[in-house]
């Protein structure tokens, strides 16, 4: 198994973060397998999404309604609403495994993998891809 970390930065607001290009300059090298990508985060998470047409802003329109960022949440350090940002990965996880073939992250044709996070307390973010060779 090959791994490496990078950061990424994400600011101090809300943000769907396209990190597809990272993900397939480190599975270029290989062949058959397994991509895994983790975000070693409390809040952050990684969603599949098609970016660019606006689906990036209905992401996080809908974790607004979901997981509106007031002060009903009894997690309660950090900015406003924070409580809301570590529920987050409950509903977008911190992981996800795509298939690799011959050296090219097999997504479909509208498909992104995004960094997703709401979190403006930490503006850097740490993501872990993993080869598994198949």
């Amino acid at each position: 198994m090959r791994t490496e970390v990078i950061t990424i930065r994400t600011g101090s607001r809300p943000v769907v973060r396209d990190i597809t290009r990272e993900a397939e300059r480190f599975a270029e090298s290989e062949g058959d397998g397994l991509l895994h990508v983790f975000v070693p985060h409390a809040t952050a998470g990684l969603a599949i999404i098609e970016t660019g047409a606006g689906s990036d802003d209905d992401l996080l329109a809908a974790i607004d309604q979901l997981l509106p960022a007031e002060d009903r949440w009894r997690h309660r350090h950090g900015s406003k609403g924070h409580g809301r940002d570590h529920v987050l990965p409950a509903w977008i996880p911190p992981y996800a495994s795509l298939p690799v073939i011959g050296g090219r992250i097999a997504l479909g044709t509208w498909q992104s993998i995004c960094l997703v996070d709401t979190n403006g307390d930490n503006p850097e973010r740490q993501v872990r891809f993993s080869f598994l060779p198949g």
